[in-house]
C-alpha cells in the first residue's frame, strides 16, 4: 500500500456531525478495509485513483497547526477525532500523528471526542488523562472475531477493544461503545452490551447507511458469506418496511429496562433497488 506525507494547510475543520463543532483528520484514508465504510466519498477529494483503503495519506505537519490560533478557534466547543479515518490506523505507531495532535490539545478547553476501533488507543492514556474534557468512542460492529475478520479486516479485535475499555476505565476516562454499523441478522447488539456493560459510560446505536457505492460492497460480502440474507437486506433497504423502527423499538425497551444510558441516530431513509441493483 503507498503511504504518502503530505503538508496539509488546514486541519480543524468545521463539523456537519450532531455533538461536534469541529473534526479532525489526521490522514486521508484508513487502512482498516471496512466494507460499509461510509467515508469512501472522500476519494473524490484526493488525486488517487486507488481504492480508499488502497492508500494513506499522512498529515506530516498536521501538529504543527495547532497554534495558540486554533486553541482559541476551538474554546469550548466540541472537537471530534475523527470523522473520516480511524486515529489508530496501523501507520500511527510509526508516525505518532494523533499522539502529537493530542499533545497539543492538553491546553485547550475544548471538549475532545476520540473515536476508534483499535487498542492502539491505550498507548496514549499518559495524554489523554492530561485532557481537560475528553470522551473515548470504541466502535464495535460485532464480537464475533471471524465476521470482524471479514467486514473489518485490519481493525483490532472485539476483545481487544473491550480490554482497552477496560484499561481506559480504570483511569476514569470517560467511554463510550458506538454499536456501528448494525448489521441486519448479523449484529448481535445485545451481546456486545452484555460483553462490555460496566466498562463504558453509555452506548450509541447506529444502523447499516447503504449509500453510495456501499450497497454494492455490502452486496458482493452477502453474496460470498451470507447468500441467505441478501433478500432479506434488499427488501429491508428497498422495500417499505417497519424493520428498523422494530429495533429502535427493541433497543429502546431492552435499555430502558436494564437502565442503559443510550442515544439512537438511525437512518430510516429508502432507496430505488431498481437503480442499485
Amino acid at each position: 500500500m503507498p503511504i504518502n506525507q503530505i503538508i496539509a494547510k488546514s486541519i480543524i475543520t468545521k463539523s456537519n456531525l450532531p455533538d461536534s463543532d469541529f473534526v479532525i483528520n489526521p490522514y486521508v484514508g484508513c487502512t482498516h478495509s471496512c466494507i460499509y465504510c461510509y467515508a469512501r466519498f472522500m476519494k473524490r477529494f484526493s488525486w488517487h485513483d486507488e481504492e480508499r483503503w488502497k492508500f494513506l495519506d499522512v498529515k506530516i505537519n498536521a501538529p504543527d497547526l495547532i497554534d495558540e490560533k486554533a486553541l482559541r478557534k476551538i474554546s469550548w466547543k466540541k472537537v471530534f477525532i475523527s470523522s473520516v479515518t480511524d486515529p489508530y490506523i496501523q501507520a500511527e505507531s510509526k508516525f505518532q500523528v494523533t499522539r502529537k495532535i493530542l499533545e497539543k490539545l492538553v491546553d485547550s478547553q475544548a471538549k475532545i471526542g476520540i473515536q476508534t476501533k483499535s487498542d492502539l488507543i491505550l498507548r496514549d492514556i499518559d495524554i489523554i488523562k492530561k485532557l481537560k474534557n475528553v470522551e473515548v468512542w470504541l466502535t464495535m460492529t460485532t464480537f464475533s472475531d471471524g465476521l470482524r475478520k471479514v467486514i473489518e479486516p485490519f481493525a483490532s479485535s472485539p476483545v481487544a477493544r473491550k480490554d482497552a475499555l477496560i484499561e481506559l476505565k480504570k483511569r476514569w476516562i470517560k467511554t463510550y461503545v458506538f454499536i456501528w454499523p448494525i448489521l441486519p441478522f448479523l449484529t448481535n447488539w445485545k451481546m456486545i452490551i452484555d460483553f462490555t456493560k460496566g466498562f463504558t459510560d453509555y452506548y450509541i446505536f447506529e444502523n447499516l447507511n447503504i449509500k453510495g457505492s456501499i450497497w454494492t460492497s455490502i452486496k458482493i460480502f452477502l453474496q460470498k458469506y451470507y447468500p441467505e440474507l441478501l433478500p432479506k437486506y434488499e427488501e429491508i433497504y428497498f422495500t417499505k418496511n417497519d424493520y428498523w423502527d422494530k429495533v429502535e423499538d427493541d433497543i429502546k425497551n431492552f435499555c430502558g429496562y436494564y437502565a442503559i444510558d443510550h442515544r439512537i441516530y438511525f437512518h430510516h431513509s429508502k432507496k430505488n433497488v431498481k437503480n442499485i441493483k
